[in-house]
């Protein structure tokens, strides 16, 4: 087995058959704020974001993206190469959004979408600088929360640094250390023009 695949097998381990994400649910409400995106409860749901329209393509999006807890998008889309339960598809297929079982280094797009989100991913891909360089082709705006200065293991090929988001990304991203909602460290966050 490569070290990639080692990677995959430990990610899709650590998910397990997805029945327990709270955890990583609750850590998304402060990557959406800082990402930019405002929580609009809705009908007694929360979070809820109302996205006015936009397409939204979420790469990484794993089997709870964002995008679940989204009204008012156009052509939601997730883009992840670990494979997850049968029943992850069906959800993501009933909530009307496509699930691409990929790499987010080798996405193409027929189409443009105005937003793409790329949140606590980075230091699980292949190669985190082509990830954000397809992020930058294939949408108008890059929406982004990373964690920073994490030694590699298993399952987390990569340490990621400010410097190097800022120069990928083509802007200056802000940097904050956290500890809410189980989302703990030295984050990278902000959302890029492409």
């Amino acid at each position: 087995m490569t070290e990639w695949a080692d990677d995959q097998a430990w990610e899709s381990d650590w998910w397990g058959d997805c029945s327990n994400t709270f955890g990583e649910e609750t850590k998304q409400i402060t990557y959406a704020h800082r990402m930019g995106l405002v929580n609009v409860p809705r009908d007694g749901h929360w979070p809820a974001y109302d996205l006015s329209g936009r397409s939204v393509v979420d790469i990484g999006g794993g089997p709870v993206s964002i995008l679940l807890k989204t009204f008012n998008v156009t052509a939601p889309t997730v883009v992840d190469p670990c494979v997850y339960p049968k029943w992850v598809a069906d959800r993501y297929g009933l909530a009307g959004i496509t699930q691409l079982v990929q790499a987010g280094e080798t996405l193409t797009a027929k189409r443009r979408w105005d937003e793409a989100w790329i949140y606590n991913v980075l230091q699980h891909v292949q190669d985190p600088e082509a990830v954000v360089d397809r992020a930058l082709r294939v949408a108008r705006v890059v929406r982004i929360f990373e964690w920073m200065f994490t030694p590699p293991h298993t399952g987390h090929p990569h340490t990621l640094f400010p410097h190097e988001l800022d120069k990928w990304l083509h802007g200056t991203g802000a940097t904050e250390e956290m500890n809410e909602n189980g989302a703990t460290g030295t984050a990278y966050y902000g959302v890029f023009p492409s």
